[in-house]
């Protein structure tokens, strides 16, 4: 099914929220708080994919900011519907969140995610992030995160 990726719009939020809960388990999932506070973050961007019913079935939240002097990108979430996973949809956002994230001065891509989360660390590891640490005790202070890193050059 093709999909159409477009940026977010305020009237989308409480449906993104809904996907988050439906995507991650309680502690990993955020509040509708959370979400929007990362959402409206200054250097924050949002991008949704819709079905071609307008349906939307996923979202990225990706920011810019500057560590030690250096623009870092940073994937705050993506969250697929399951029905719509196995489509390249994450593909499609992860591509235009990093050309967003290098067009932005950003070199360098950071994400966090779960270790017992195998399919998304695939998924990463496919897209070129490497593991650069363990963060003990990440999620809801029980789970431990990879935190997962990828350098773009000009072509990626």
């Amino acid at each position: 099914m093709p999909y159409h990726i477009r940026d977010f719009r305020k009237a989308d939020f409480r449906r993104l929220w809904e996907i988050d809960q439906a995507c991650f388990v309680s502690g990993i999932a955020y509040s509708q708080q959370e979400l929007a506070y990362y959402m409206t973050r200054r250097t924050a961007f949002t991008i949704v994919a819709e079905d071609s019913d307008a349906k939307i079935a996923g979202f990225l939240v990706g920011q810019c900011v500057r560590v030690r002097g250096e623009q870092v990108g940073h994937i705050i979430t993506i969250d697929i519907l399951p029905e719509a996973r196995r489509a390249r949809l994450g593909s499609e956002l992860m591509s235009i969140a990093e050309k967003r994230l290098s067009e932005a001065g950003c070199r360098r891509i950071s994400l966090e995610v779960a270790v017992d989360n195998a399919g998304a660390i695939g998924f990463y590891q496919r897209r070129g992030y490497s593991i650069s640490r363990t963060v003990p005790r990440y999620y809801n202070n029980e789970l431990d995160a990879l935190e997962m890193e990828k350098l773009l050059t000009a072509d990626s």
